[in-house]
C-alpha cells in the first residue's frame, strides 16, 4: 500500500471515529435522547441530566464538532436541537444494537420493567389504529415543553407529577393510554400506575415521540385544547 492510500486511510477512519467518540459519552448520549423530543436551552438541558452547565456545555460543544447538534441564540441565551431527524434515527439504531449485543443491557431493561408493568405495553401500530376507531384516551405525561413541540394526535397533555389531578376529567369508559419519551423513560410506567390505582383501564405505549415520527405516524404540535 502507497504511503498516499494509507494517508487517504488513516484521514477517512479518524473523521468516522469522531462520531463513536462523540458518542462515547453516557451524558451524551442522555442529550441526545432528550433532545430527540424537542429543542432545549443549555440550561434545562443541564437540569435535566444532572449535570453543571459548564459541563453540559462542553459536552453539546463535541456533539455540535461532529455535526449531531445545532445551536440557536436567542438573546443571551442558547438553545440546542439535533441537527436532523438522521441523528434521531442513528441513536435509536445503536440503542437497539446495544440491547441485542449486551445481555447486561437487555437484563436491566427486562427487570425494570417486569417490575413495574405487569400487562403487555401497547405498540405504535396498534395504539395508531386504536386512536383512528376513537377507542382510547392518550395522555402525554412528559413536560409541557416536549408535548408543545410534538405530540400524539389528540393526546391530552398530562405534565409528571399531575395525574392524581386530573382523575376526574378521565372518564372509565375508554381505554387510557400513557406515553412519554420512550422505552427507558419512567413518567409513563409511573402515571399508569397511578391510573391502575384508582381504578382506570391504562397501559403504556413503549415508544416515544422519535420512534413514532420516524415510522411515518401524524405529529401534532403546540398546545391545542386541554
Amino acid at each position: 500500500m502507497t504511503s498516499r492510500n494509507r494517508q487517504f486511510k488513516n484521514q477517512m477512519y479518524g473523521q468516522i471515529a469522531r462520531i463513536g467518540k462523540a458518542l462515547s459519552s453516557p451524558k451524551r448520549l442522555e442529550m441526545i435522547d432528550i433532545l430527540g423530543q424537542g429543542e432545549r436551552s443549555v440550561e434545562t438541558l443541564a437540569r435535566e441530566t444532572a449535570q453543571t452547565i459548564a459541563n453540559c456545555s462542553r459536552h453539546l460543544q463535541i456533539l455540535k464538532q461532529s455535526s449531531l447538534v445545532e445551536p440557536r441564540k436567542e438573546g443571551t441565551r442558547a438553545f440546542y436541537r439535533l441537527a436532523d431527524s438522521e441523528v434521531a434515527r442513528h441513536w435509536l439504531g445503536l440503542r437497539t444494537f446495544a440491547v441485542e449485543r449486551l445481555a447486561e443491557v437487555e437484563r436491566v431493561v427486562r427487570d425494570y420493567h417486569e417490575l413495574r408493568d405487569e400487562l403487555r405495553p401497547v405498540s405504535s401500530k396498534e395504539l395508531l389504529e386504536l386512536i383512528r376507531r376513537g377507542d382510547v384516551i392518550v395522555l402525554d405525561v412528559r413536560p409541557v415543553e416536549e408535548y408543545r413541540a410534538g405530540h400524539l394526535p389528540g393526546a391530552l397533555v398530562v405534565p409528571p407529577g399531575e395525574v392524581e389531578r386530573r382523575l376526574a376529567s378521565l372518564t372509565k369508559d375508554r381505554e387510557i393510554v400513557a406515553y412519554c419519551r420512550g422505552p427507558y423513560c419512567v413518567y409513563a410506567v409511573e402515571a399508569v400506575k397511578v391510573l391502575r390505582r384508582h381504578g382506570l383501564a391504562a397501559r403504556r405505549m413503549e415508544q416515544g415521540i422519535p420512534e413514532w415520527r420516524l415510522l411515518g405516524h401524524p405529529v401534532e404540535v403546540g398546545l391545542g385544547e386541554q
